[in-house]
Formats: C-alpha cells, sequence, structure tokens
C-alpha cells in the first residue's frame, strides 16, 4: 500500500511541469484546417481535415516531443488568453472544445444551419496548449 501511494506522489510530481504549460512547441509549427476556408458554404454533415507542419500527431497521454494532438474549437471566442483561457491549464472538454485524444485527424460535425466558427488548437499529451501554443486562424464557414 504504501508503495502504491509513493509511486503516485513520484507520478504526479513528475507530471507537474508538464501539467504547467511547460511542453515547448517547434516555434514555426502550424496548424490549420485542410478542406475549408473562411466564409466558406456548406451541407451538413461537416467534414473536418486538421492539417499539421513542423510537428507530430500522437495520443493523448503519449510523452514524445515535438508531438501533440487536435482540439477543435466549435462556436466560440478565439481560443487564448485574450478570451480569457489560461493557456497552463488543460483545454476543456465540452460541445466548444472538442478532443481528438486518439490522434484523428479529421471528424464529421453535425451542425445546425446557419454560421459556424471553427479553431484548431494542438495540446500536449494531458491537453494543455504548449509553449508557444499552435492554434490555427479562426474560420466562419455557413452550414446551408
Amino acid at each position: 500500500m504504501r508503495f502504491g501511494i509513493l509511486a503516485m506522489a513520484l507520478a504526479v510530481g513528475l507530471a507537474a511541469p508538464v501539467l504547467a504549460g511547460d511542453t515547448p512547441s517547434n516555434p514555426d509549427a502550424r496548424v490549420y484546417i485542410t478542406n475549408l476556408s473562411d466564409g466558406d458554404t456548406v451541407s451538413g454533415p461537416v467534414t473536418v481535415r486538421f492539417g499539421l507542419v513542423g510537428m507530430g500527431i500522437a495520443p493523448a497521454g503519449v510523452e514524445w516531443d515535438n508531438t501533440g494532438h487536435h482540439h477543435l474549437i466549435v462556436d466560440r471566442a478565439p481560443y487564448g488568453a485574450e478570451a480569457g483561457d489560461n493557456m497552463d491549464d488543460p483545454i476543456p472538454g465540452d460541445e466548444n472544445h472538442r478532443h481528438f485524444g486518439g490522434g484523428q485527424t479529421e471528424t464529421t460535425l453535425d451542425l445546425p444551419a446557419g454560421t459556424h466558427t471553427l479553431q484548431l488548437v494542438l495540446g500536449d499529451a494531458f491537453h494543455v496548449p504548449h509553449d508557444p501554443p499552435i492554434m490555427s486562424e479562426v474560420i466562419t464557414i455557413t452550414v446551408d
């Protein structure tokens, strides 16, 4: 029992720097949506394909240098400190913050007719944005 508690304490202690938003990124890396552009009008369901250059994809929980996994920000202010997001905290998981921790590079969304915003944010093994963060521009699409 004591060994289990000690092992857990060590694991939490070792993970603390990562959870503090200290995972470095390649400053030349960029993430983007490959198949949609700002201002596009599309029919639903909407397939969104994720692009990444300068880093690689790894599932959540895997701590490899220069890797991360995608998060799709849907219908909210651009992700970042300006919007009140703490860049040292994990990206939330909800309807506006979709996680792709399995290393997925695309998704299909059932968005209602109307205008929607999309943004990609790369997260580290623990869903925390890298330092510096790797985020796409926000695009606006209209669903027929």
